[in-house]
């Protein structure tokens, strides 16, 4: 072999080599129906709020209810999922949302729903036992709640209150789909962390509900939420929708989440 050739092999060998990525590519379609489910939500608008069952709207059409714990940052994932700030009232104090409060989506027989937040609340006991029983009756009676989105503090998941709620919805075959909110308080590591061990609990106890992570703060978990709730609420791809996603109003850091 000739030096000029040897010395072109050399530097064949020597090349860094391409650099292959194994990530998998996002499904257009998947992607496409996320989209378009952030811009539908963002039709939100405030219809009515109710102190109780009997004066609640129509029991028509679908809808999907948010719960979880005063101060489980409720408001502001409504607030951040809908592009509009002030939709749901945002608290410092937790226990704010008092009543079920609708919103429409563009379309009455759409709704998302409100729920007063459960577990600790600044009021009086008696006040705590009627907001619980109002709350039973809107899950056990309202026939057109398609499911719950639950939410909870990423660190202080399944707390009493939680299991209590999950155990019930599945003994109504009720659907629930998990939020772990707050996921900006935590590095990535410890987040992932926490949702493996959640998803290990949930097996243990042969729940088979959805989970993922979610920060109002920084917009992680919008599209995939948009999307379960979307698939609930029976909506479909019947025209074409601009989203911004940047356009989305960032939580201070001085808000305190319910």
């Amino acid at each position: 072999m000739r030096r000029s050739e040897k010395s072109k092999d050399t530097k064949a060998r020597l090349a860094p080599k391409q650099k292959i990525s194994y990530e998998k590519k996002p499904d257009p379609a998947i992607t496409e129906y996320a989209v378009q489910s952030l811009n539908w939500l963002r039709q939100a608008e405030f219809l009515m709020s109710a102190p109780k069952l009997a004066l609640c709207v129509e029991d028509s059409g679908y809808e999907i209810a948010f719960a979880g714990r005063s101060n489980a940052g409720k408001s502001s994932a409504i607030n951040a999922l809908t592009n509009k700030k002030q939709l749901a009232r945002a608290s410092k104090k937790p226990g704010r949302t008092q009543m079920i409060n609708f919103f429409s989506l563009g379309n009455p027989d759409q709704r998302l729903v409100d729920l007063p937040g459960y577990g600790y609340a600044a009021v009086p006991e008696d006040m705590k036992r009627v907001w619980q029983k109002e709350l039973e009756n809107y899950l056990i009676h309202r026939k057109s709640l398609q499911g719950l989105v639950l939410l909870m503090d990423i660190r202080h998941p399944l707390q009493h209150f939680d299991m209590m709620m999950l155990e019930w919805a599945y003994s109504r075959h009720l659907f629930v789909h998990i939020l772990l909110t707050k996921a900006d308080k935590l590095n990535r590591g410890p987040a992932n962390k926490v949702l493996l061990e959640v998803k290990q609990q949930l097996k243990k106890m042969k729940l088979d509900f959805s989970i993922q992570l979610f920060s109002s703060l920084n917009k992680l978990g919008l599209e995939e939420l948009a999307s379960v709730m979307a698939g609930r609420l029976h909506f479909t791809l019947d025209q074409e929708l601009e989203f911004d996603v940047d356009a989305i109003p960032e939580a201070s850091n001085e808000d305190a989440e319910e």
